[in-house]
């Protein structure tokens, strides 16, 4: 999918939201810029989320639970590695009672799940973002509209 500006990445991650489930982790694979959080603030508005979302880059985890069901967020780039993770209740987060999103999931390889939506924003351009969703392990396809 081609999304041509900031607006339309969000739009895309409200209509992401409608087709997500508890227990689904997204890693978000891309550049610097490429759209990873504003990606993720459309999921949050899909979910019902009203707080403003922020990239967690030195927190490593914001929880949203206003929402229909709860977004876990992640930026594992600063991680120093998966024990932090451990130490902090990953486990409880990833497949939990929630939507746990990943962003920068290559700084930690050995934390991620098998079962997971691999969501990968390429730049085109200046604000054109070609994104697209791989289903690995055992998650369903992903079809949208």
């Amino acid at each position: 999918m081609l999304t041509n500006s900031p607006a339309q990445t969000r739009a895309l991650g409200r209509q992401l939201a409608q087709v997500l489930q508890p227990g689904d982790v997204l890693l978000l694979w891309g550049d610097l810029g490429a759209g990873k959080s504003e990606l993720t603030r459309g999921i949050a508005e899909g979910l019902g989320v009203t707080s403003t979302v922020t990239s967690p880059s030195f927190t490593i985890l914001n929880v949203y639970d206003e929402g229909t069901v709860p977004l876990y967020h992640f930026d594992w780039y600063r991680l120093n590695g998966v024990d932090e993770l451990y130490e902090m209740g990953m486990d409880e987060y990833l497949g939990g009672d929630g939507v746990a999103v990943v962003e920068w999931p290559s700084q930690c390889p050995e934390a991620i799940p098998e079962t997971h939506l691999a969501v990968h924003l390429t730049p085109v351009g200046d604000s054109d973002r070609e994104i697209s969703f791989e289903p690995m392990g055992d998650f369903r396809k992903i079809s949208l509209d």
